[in-house]
């Protein structure tokens, strides 16, 4: 039997139509460099609307490449700048906006209705040091078999877990069931910045 290779799939780098792409009429040129384009221009160019044949005519000037930044604007907004140094500094804040999002992870911690006195505080104790490292916890009750019967003392084990770890953090929502889960996810506290 023929092994199947894995097809790799790339996302596909945003498109920004350049120099003669732009089949605009007008453009709002927008950026850094305007001060340098009205000392080739010859008079004050302000981030302002011009037709596209002028602001292609700057750019080549320049030795530049004008870009549409916001086809969807009207007209639309386009830069004079370098095209490829531009594709490089839109990666770069891109990536730094992905590394400053966080990840949130979810522990999830296992119950069963008749939980006795010692699981309870081991699993307590795992619960706190989970939220304290700044992780949510999904606590949840099983009810195996004919043990859906004692659906109160799932609740009541989830109610004492939340009264527990107030200190540590506070339940999204009161216990709920789904299914034989009786589920109850909490969140850590938030931590004071100090100054």
């Amino acid at each position: 039997m023929a092994k199947r290779r894995k097809k790799i799939v790339r996302k596909p780098e945003p498109k920004f139509n350049t120099n003669r792409d732009i089949r605009v009429s007008q453009v709002r040129l927008v950026g850094d460099n305007l001060v340098e384009l009205s000392e080739i221009a010859g008079r004050t160019v302000s981030p302002d609307i011009y037709p596209t044949s002028q602001a292609l005519k700057w750019a080549q000037d320049m030795e530049l490449d004008l870009v549409e930044i916001s086809p969807n604007a009207d007209p639309p907004v386009c830069k004079i700048v370098d095209f490829k140094k531009f594709l490089y500094e839109k990666k770069k804040k891109d990536k730094q906006i992905k590394n400053k999002t966080a990840k949130t992870v979810i522990k999830e911690i296992r119950f069963g209705p008749n939980t006795d006195e010692h699981d309870f505080n081991f699993k307590l104790k795992h619960a706190q040091k989970f939220l304290t490292d700044g992780a949510k916890v999904k606590a949840y009750v099983f009810f195996k078999g004919r043990t859906i019967v004692f659906k109160d003392r799932g609740e009541l084990l989830l109610l004492r877990l939340l009264k527990e770890l107030e200190d540590y953090g506070a339940a999204e929502e009161l216990p709920k069931l789904e299914g034989r889960r009786m589920i109850v996810i909490i969140s850590p506290k938030k931590k004071k910045k100090k100054n």
